[in-house]
């Protein structure tokens, strides 16, 4: 039986699969912000990431699949210094939200990444209990140009760990660009090569500091096939993030935040399109969903079971999410609602429309 874990403003749901149909199982945490979640496909558990504001940021894990939560700790930066080139980081030195979590590689148990508002990447190696702080990230000299996209800091909300090699991380920052480890995180260095951001002047739209990947995504059986939803446009790599090729706008717009890639086949891609920038709703107010199946030469567009007409949802970065079949995609909007499809998203069902804002959805064998 498969489970969608659906974080909201609100809580924890579940919702389970029981044949074709789809239905709410529980809800945990009830009227607390969740940021964030994490099926754990090495062991099985759960992990769940509280924006809770004034009373910080809270992680819970749970070994039963939800029957019981323990809190563990949070990730948390250490005393920011009093001397030296960081004392006059205007940067806040606190966790505001944890944006992604990531489990490390099938040969690393009990590694988890997470990636933080601000831009912090936190590491820990016994399942959550402690964190430490990614150093040299931190402390990389273009971090003080790292802007906020839509939030005050710089954030980092995509996390992906190479299937073939723990070592190799790839990050996307909103607004920092793309970066990769090879060493595990002891050096790093800029990978957003092709993309261009059109809201910086002319002379600096190539900076690879500067761009704001929306969302990246990696293919699990062709890891070096990478995508992102960028703030201009859509991009895709097929050398592992050295480099980016811009992929023309489909219709009715190339604008959104969230992007799936099929776990098998590089060349399949879907986004969730919006119109640019302000205004961020549905084009023409019609929901669909977009796909690619030859690596962006061509989309598709599919809005069976979607809302057609005045419709003002938007999805955001972590809200699109495709199970391990290729097939069963998950959606879910700012204004509470959530679908699924069974058929690679060529119709919709609506499991609700009554939900909180949806922040992030995750797939649980």
């Amino acid at each position: 039986m498969t489970t969608l874990l659906v974080a909201t403003r609100k809580g924890l749901l579940t919702v389970r699969q029981d044949g074709n149909a789809w239905s709410i199982d529980a809800l945990f945490f009830p009227g607390e912000p969740v940021s964030q979640v994490l099926a754990d496909p090495r062991d099985g558990a759960w992990y769940a990431a509280l924006r809770l504001g004034h009373f910080g940021v809270k992680l819970h894990k749970s070994l039963d699949r939800g029957a019981s939560w323990t809190e563990i700790a949070a990730p948390a930066f250490p005393p920011k210094p009093d001397s030296g080139p960081l004392a006059d980081d205007p940067t806040p030195w606190s966790v505001d939200m944890v944006w992604s979590l990531a489990a490390g590689g099938a040969d690393e148990p009990g590694t988890l990444w997470a990636g933080c508002l601000p831009a912090g990447l936190f590491k820990s190696e016994d399942g959550g209990t402690s964190w430490v702080l990614n150093e040299a990230l931190w402390q990389q000299p273009g971090r003080r140009q790292w802007m906020g996209g839509g939030y005050d800091q710089a954030g980092m909300h995509s996390v992906v760990v190479d299937p073939r090699d723990a070592r190799h991380i790839t990050v996307a920052i909103s607004c920092g660009g793309v970066w990769q480890t090879r060493d595990g995180g002891a050096s790093w260095v800029l990978s957003a090569a092709g993309m261009r951001a059109d809201y910086m002047p002319a002379d600096s739209a190539d900076d690879q500091n500067a761009q704001d990947p929306h969302r990246m995504v990696q293919c699990a059986a062709a890891p070096d096939h990478l995508w992102v939803q960028h703030h201009c446009g859509i991009y895709r790599s097929t050398d592992g993030a050295r480099s980016w090729q811009a992929i023309a706008a489909p219709v009715p717009s190339g604008f959104g935040f969230a992007v799936a890639c099929d776990p098998r086949d590089p060349d399949r891609a879907w986004f969730v399109p919006a119109k640019v920038d302000a205004c961020r709703i549905p084009v023409d107010g019609r929901m669909v969903v977009t796909r690619t199946d030859d690596g962006g030469k061509t989309f598709r567009a599919f809005g069976a079971g979607l809302p057609q007409q005045h419709a003002f949802q938007l999805v955001y970065r972590h809200a699109l999410e495709v199970a391990a079949d290729g097939r069963t995609l998950a959606m879910a909007s700012t204004t509470g609602g959530l679908w699924l499809s069974g058929d690679a998203g060529e119709h919709w069902h609506c499991v609700s429309n009554d939900l909180a804002p949806v922040a992030a959805l995750a797939f649980a064998d």
